[in-house]
């Protein structure tokens, strides 16, 4: 099911788009930049600088951005070639303009990491490795320009090459270590925000399947009024026809039908209205055993361990993600265990705590430090288990957002995951 609600994880970096306008805004806040540091250097400070190109290299940029402006509306997202394409234009633009006012020795030249960290964050990887490469070009090509600095008059300002080698070994390295920490928390985000939504939607389906009993009481009653019409009707006719040797079977088994279908619709109603407030509040021995029926038919032994007497065991309100995310923990534990799985509940006055333990192999130590992320899939490195590694993200969330607070480790043997609430959270005479 998990599978059906997620993106393939393989493919999650070429879903990533970055916006179009975000890019224009981002580029007029250049060219605006990049105007200020020419202006101030040529008129205020009066060094000398190459001004007509430097200012032709800031007119193409407002040009192309306004060329964009006008051509696609404000929502259009670009596709990775196009979005590749016009970053590493913007690499090109200032780094043109850096080789003629000064290189590396050019205070601004760290500014070239910024379309590289814009790539990691919204483009996929391959793109962003290979904008990655023309900054490094255009930073060593730097290293190498014969364009002084702007300086004062009659001053030349000499870089020694070792300072230089330190300056491009300085912005190769923020450059790759700026990219690669951008392009991990976007996709951390990009993987939350997937699972998330899985969350959700397991959640919603949960509630709507807890709905079905009172859907089902809702139809009855509805059918209950034409039934009792057909009924009436099936008796006049029966008082009219019933000797009739053509039609007095026919009704005769009309009747019958119709009388059984008023008492199952009876039935249903009555068992609706007697269960409801059973199906509403749930002992935690009950929680339990509702949790464990679906998964007692698969070869592996479940135990049931109680700690605590059940007349003075909380009754809470059923939640549809306590019952999923219980259920997938213990079918996880089936999963992985070999013979067995023990369930310990035990209750307090302060705290209600669940145990899951199996008699497998237990978590493997990498695992156990990132458990309960999305998409880490499998508990051991040699198991063949597939999956999107939901499951157990799906279950944390739903568990934690009833109040719980979990632990996962490593028993003897088999893995162990301990759930644990405030008792107000679980005992409706607590809660009021």
């Amino acid at each position: 099911m998990a599978a059906a609600m997620a993106l393939d994880y393989n493919d999650m970096n070429s879903n990533r788009s970055l916006r179009l306008q975000t890019l224009v805004r981002l580029r007029w806040l250049a060219v605006g930049g990049q105007s200020l540091a020419v202006i101030i250097t040529a008129v205020w400070l009066q060094f000398p600088l190459p001004l007509v190109p430097c200012l032709a290299l800031i007119a193409s940029l407002a040009l192309l951005n306004t060329l964009l402006t006008i051509r696609f509306p404000p929502t259009h997202r670009l596709t990775p070639p196009a979005a590749f394409a016009l970053l590493g234009l913007d690499l090109a633009q200032l780094t043109a303009l850096l080789f003629i006012t000064g290189g590396l020795a050019n205070p601004f030249a760290p500014l070239l990491c910024v379309p590289v960290i814009i790539s990691s964050a919204s483009q996929p990887k391959p793109h962003s490795i290979v904008l990655a490469g023309f900054a490094v070009i255009g930073v060593t090509a730097l290293a190498f320009s014969p364009y002084p600095l702007p300086w004062y008059p009659g001053t030349v300002l000499l870089i020694p090459r070792v300072l230089t080698a330190g300056i491009w070994f300085a912005i190769v390295s923020m450059t790759a270590f700026a990219a690669f920490y951008t392009y991990r928390v976007s996709l951390e985000a990009s993987e939350l925000s997937e699972a998330l939504t899985a969350t959700e939607l397991v959640l919603q389906r949960e509630k709507h399947l807890s709905q079905l009993d009172g859907l089902a009481a809702a139809a009855a009653h509805e059918l209950g009024t034409p039934l009792a019409t057909i009924s009436v009707v099936a008796k006049e006719m029966e008082r009219e026809l019933g000797d009739d040797p053509r039609f007095g079977e026919d009704v005769h088994l009309l009747r019958s039908q119709s009388e059984r279908c008023r008492d199952i619709l009876k039935r249903l109603t009555t068992l609706s209205s007697e269960s409801e407030e059973h199906m509403r509040l749930l002992p935690l021995s009950s929680l339990i055993e509702e949790v464990m029926a679906p998964h007692r038919e698969f070869g592996i032994e479940i135990e049931l361990k109680e700690k605590g007497d059940r007349a003075s065991e909380p009754v809470g309100i059923r939640n549809a993600g306590i019952l999923y995310g219980l259920g997938n923990l213990l079918e996880n534990a089936v999963d992985y265990a070999r013979k067995k799985v023990t369930v310990t509940a035990e209750h307090t006055a302060e705290r209600v705590r669940v145990t899951i333990e199996d008699d497998g192999d237990g978590f493997s130590p990498d695992i156990l430090m990132r458990i309960g992320e999305p998409y880490v899939t499998k508990r051991q490195k040699d198991d063949s288990a597939g999956g999107l590694g939901l499951g157990l993200f799906i279950a944390k969330t739903l568990l934690e957002r009833s109040g719980a607070r979990l632990r996962f480790e490593n028993g003897s043997p088999g893995a162990r995951v301990s759930v644990e609430w405030p008792r107000a959270l679980m005992d409706t005479k607590l809660a009021k």
